[in-house]
Parts: C-alpha cells; sequence; structure tokens
C-alpha cells in the first residue's frame, strides 16, 4: 500500500511540472492523460488458521486424510489439538512414544511422508529433547496411547530454511497416533 501510495504522490508531481506554465504543451509534445492510474483494491490479509479449520478424517491407526483450506493463513505459533483423546499412559518429557504418523505441506497441501504405508511406528525417544523438530518435541508433550493429535508447526519449530525434502519456511501439518507411551 505505501508503494502505491508514493508512486501515485511521484506521478502527481509529474503531471503537474509538465507543460509550460501557459496551458499549451510545448510543439510535438503530447498532453498527459488527466486520468491518474488508480490501485485496484488490494486483498485484505488472510487471517491464520486454527485447528478447527484443518479437516481430518479417519480414526485411530488408519491412515487419514487432510485438508487444508485456502481461506487462511498458515499459523505462526504451534497448534496442537487432540483429535481423540487416547486413554492409555501419558507422555512425559523423557518418555518413549512409538507414534504413527501422516506429514502433509501447507504450500502444495501434498502428503510428504507418512509411516502408515510403511507399516511401522516411528520412535520419539526422549521426548522434549528428542532428535525431531521442536514442533514435536513440544506438541506431544501429553498425549495419551491410543490419542491421535493434530500438530500444525510453524517454520522456526519445524525444518526452518528447509531440508529433508521440505521447502524453505514450511509449514507442517501432521496427524500423529501414539500407539504406544513407555
Amino acid at each position: 500500500m505505501r508503494k502505491i501510495l508514493l508512486l501515485v504522490v511521484a506521478g502527481a508531481f509529474a503531471l503537474a511540472g509538465c507543460g509550460s506554465g501557459s496551458g499549451t504543451a510545448a510543439p510535438g509534445a503530447t498532453a498527459p492523460s488527466p486520468m491518474l492510474p488508480v490501485a485496484g483494491p488490494t486483498a485484505a490479509p488472510k487471517t491464520e488458521c486454527t485447528a478447527a479449520d484443518i479437516k481430518v478424517a479417519g480414526k485411530f491407526g488408519a491412515k487419514p486424510t487432510v485438508t487444508i483450506p485456502d481461506t487462511c493463513a498458515p499459523p505462526t505459533k504451534l497448534i496442537i489439538k487432540d483429535l481423540s483423546a487416547g486413554s492409555g499412559k501419558k507422555a512425559a518429557e523423557g518418555a518413549t512414544v512409538q507414534t504413527n504418523y501422516l506429514l502433509v505441506t501447507w504450500s502444495d497441501k501434498q502428503v510428504l511422508d507418512n509411516s502408515f504405508d510403511r507399516g511401522q511406528p516411528f520412535p520419539i525417544e526422549n521426548l522434549g529433547h528428542a532428535q525431531v523438530i521442536d514442533g514435536w518435541n513440544q506438541g506431544m508433550i501429553g498425549i495419551k496411547e491410543g490419542g491421535r493429535r493434530l500438530l500444525i508447526v510453524p517454520p522456526d519449530l519445524g525444518y526452518g530454511q528447509g531440508g529433508n525434502g521440505i521447502q524453505p519456511n514450511e509449514t507442517l501439518v501432521f496427524v500423529v497416533d501414539a500407539v504406544k507411551v513407555t
């Protein structure tokens, strides 16, 4: 918006300086258009999505499907939502959690990885200090065995500048099942 305003002001000064001051144009010159370009309406910034905006289908143990809307922006803070509570042991800092997960990247809304297809749970050892992204170390604490959780991980708690097949500054959407907590 500021750039548009500066262009309009600069254009007005340029038009004011045209001509000889007598109201007639110099020989061979064309008169400037009396119409200044008008900037079109700018789209209002999208509000950040909430957990309620992300649609997840499927029950614990089954590969989920995730739908990310185009109507809101990716969240800038970690979002944690239990999709099913679970009834087993609660994962505390230092625990080991066997998980099944599905990862969808926000920018292209595609499944990038999932352990459901591999049929082999992924272990998080020493939760809170595990060799996983910070979004998981923070987001998996408190999940109960048998629970399914939605994690929306902003870039600063994910892969930041990218790596491991992730684009720079990518927001990550995980659906994680806590298969076993020890």
